[in-house]
């Protein structure tokens, strides 16, 4: 008994029957190793339903091969099972750009492979709706909110249907689950039949076509399935119908697609989670540790983030190639001061804890508290970012609130530094007449001085215009600018730093020539490129259906795509101009 674990959520019988636990509520399957930390799903999912008075048990990396009894040994669940492929999309997840196997998969243990199948959510869901064809499924997580609808699947180079078609699931809630997860539970405690909770926001479900669908909100109707599979311009259009409503302040229109008999309904998301609703997320009692099963052995993503705070979510940007927007939305929200300063001093007690922060940021690390001057504005905007074409006059750059949080994290005695390992986004830095003045240029001293360790990270991604356009990423020349203030502010502050730009091969409209201008442009400002990458199409982001379409389907226009293995190779050569094999 006393090598039982009560810390965190129970993983088998033997922890759940210590608990006294006759019958569990919901059991959650994940792909990923079960750590719990905030940086991981399934462990904020696991502890927002804990805090409903659920008895909840999480089932790490079941093995699908044998006979199944991972998914056997914890019996039916009172409420539904919840599926999640985990961090990343079983598919990204398994296979580099080029379709070759990975040989290591940093959410599990040691790194090794083959502790999940390709598409995890589907796989796992179906094997429990085969043995428990009577409790419902909820599906959630990376994979199967960006797959909520006909989307491109590079790895198989077809259209694939709604993951809840494949899955069998019943629910699927996408993007940030809390708040609806909890309006789900709530209705589930009164009694509400499963198949009856149609209206709840930011979820998903199939019905028969002539099934009842309430008037709550105003329908948009996609081409159906079939029709996508027959024509790409209407794939194309529905992407942009999906996009436009997926960046919206707060939608009110309901999106339906026809499968076959079914009618696949995708209601309209939440709104972006309040800075009290973010404070009792990250307040929840996590570890920040692996399961002790995991003793003594290492999982190589939480290594990365054991030290590091979250401080926003979301992202404005709206590059193309991102799935950010897509899943978290494009409004940040933010935690307060006092929230990120009580779990950085928790941090600090942490028992192999030496006195350094691996990151304070999100997923760009200057984002912190940037929201609408006025938010009536924005509740007209259907952009699908705030900084592309050009920054939005009505969004708050201001780096202020950063500068005092970074000061105060430096006044913790236990603290020696904050790294911030999060990418930053420049071109937040200048003002209208592209310069860095003020307190963004007092933000950026104090990053360079405080907390970078040796190299700053920044993605230009690529320095041909057209293809920048097509990213959504500024010019090149902000770039240039950059790196002049960088080097000025380095130099005479004797910092030593370096500056680590990343670049991207073979996303649409980038041709071999604009890879020779780029292997020659960066050649010159000697840059040995490190942090670079080959374009992996991922399904719901722009850049995939201009992949799968070459044409972009804002303006129907033709893209010029590289889609074979030898196309995509030859493009990524140009990184490596310092590599004599590569000359």
């Amino acid at each position: 008994m006393n090598n039982i674990n009560f810390s965190h959520l129970p993983i088998n019988r033997k922890e759940v029957s210590i608990r006294n636990w006759k019958e569990l509520d919901v059991i959650l399957f994940t792909g990923d190793a079960y750590v719990d930390h905030p940086s991981f799903g399934a462990a904020i999912i696991g502890r927002i339903l804990e805090s409903q008075n659920l008895k909840v048990a999480i089932v790490p990396q079941p093995n699908w091969r044998d006979d199944l009894r991972d998914f056997k040994k914890l019996g039916k669940p009172k409420l539904f099972f919840a599926v999640t492929s985990g961090n990343m999309d079983s598919m990204v997840n398994h296979y580099t750009a080029n379709l070759r196997l990975r040989s290591n998969d940093a959410y599990s243990i040691d790194g090794k492979p083959n502790f999940r199948p390709d598409y995890a959510t589907t796989v796992y869901s179906i094997i429990l709706k085969n043995l428990y064809p009577d409790i419902p499924i909820v599906i959630g997580g990376i994979e199967a909110s960006l797959r909520r609808f006909t989307h491109y699947n590079f790895w198989s180079n077809s259209l694939k249907k709604s993951i809840l078609k494949d899955s069998k699931a019943d629910l699927l809630i996408y993007g940030m689950a809390e708040k609806t997860l909890i309006e789900l539970v709530e209705n589930l405690k009164k009694n509400v039949k499963f198949k009856e909770i149609k209206n709840l926001r930011q979820t998903a479900f199939l019905q028969k076509k002539n099934d009842f669908l309430s008037k709550k909100w105003e329908i948009i109707k996609l081409f159906s399935h079939k029709e996508c599979l027959k024509n790409k311009i209407k794939f194309a259009k529905n992407f942009v119908k999906i996009e436009k409503e997926s960046n919206r302040f707060l939608s009110n229109k309901r999106i339906l697609q026809e499968f076959d008999n079914e009618i696949l309904v995708v209601n309209p998301p939440n709104d972006s989670l309040s800075e009290k609703e973010m404070d009792k997320i990250y307040d929840l009692p996590f570890t920040r540790l692996p399961h002790p099963k995991y003793k003594n052995k290492i999982i190589p993503a939480y290594e990365m983030i054991k030290f590091s705070v979250t401080i926003h979510r979301s992202c404005f940007g709206g590059c193309s190639f991102c799935t950010i927007s897509a899943h978290q939305g494009k409004q940040i929200s933010s935690r307060s001061e006092s929230s990120i300063l009580k779990e950085v001093k928790n941090i600090t007690k942490m028992k192999d804890f030496k006195s350094y922060l691996s990151d304070v940021g999100g997923p760009s690390a200057n984002m912190y508290k940037m929201n609408a001057k006025n938010l009536e504005i924005c509740k007209k905007c259907e952009s699908p970012s705030c900084i592309f074409p050009k920054i939005c006059k009505n969004l708050n750059t201001n780096h202020d609130n950063l500068i005092k949080l970074y000061k105060k994290i430096n006044k913790i005695p236990e603290i020696k530094k904050a790294f911030i390992g999060s990418g930053i986004r420049y071109d937040l830095f200048f003002d209208e007449n592209q310069e860095i003045k003020n307190t963004k240029l007092e933000y950026l001293k104090q990053l360079l001085k405080f907390h970078v360790s040796g190299r700053l990270k920044v993605a230009p991604e690529h320095t041909n215009k057209k293809v920048l356009n097509c990213m959504r990423k500024p010019s090149f020349d902000l770039f240039m600018k950059f790196n002049k203030i960088f080097k000025i502010i380095n130099n005479k502050n004797n910092l030593k730093l370096s500056l680590i730009p990343y670049f991207i091969s073979s996303h649409p409209e980038s041709t071999e020539n604009s890879m020779a201008e780029l292997s020659e442009i960066t050649k010159k400002l000697n840059f040995k490129l490190e942090q670079v990458q080959d374009f992996t199409p991922t399904p719901m982001t722009l850049s995939s259906v201009m992949f799968y379409t070459e044409i972009n389907p804002y303006t129907l226009k033709k893209v010029f795509v590289a889609k074979t293995k030898k196309d995509k190779l030859n493009q990524k050569k140009y990184f490596f101009w310092q590599k004599k094999n590569y000359n």
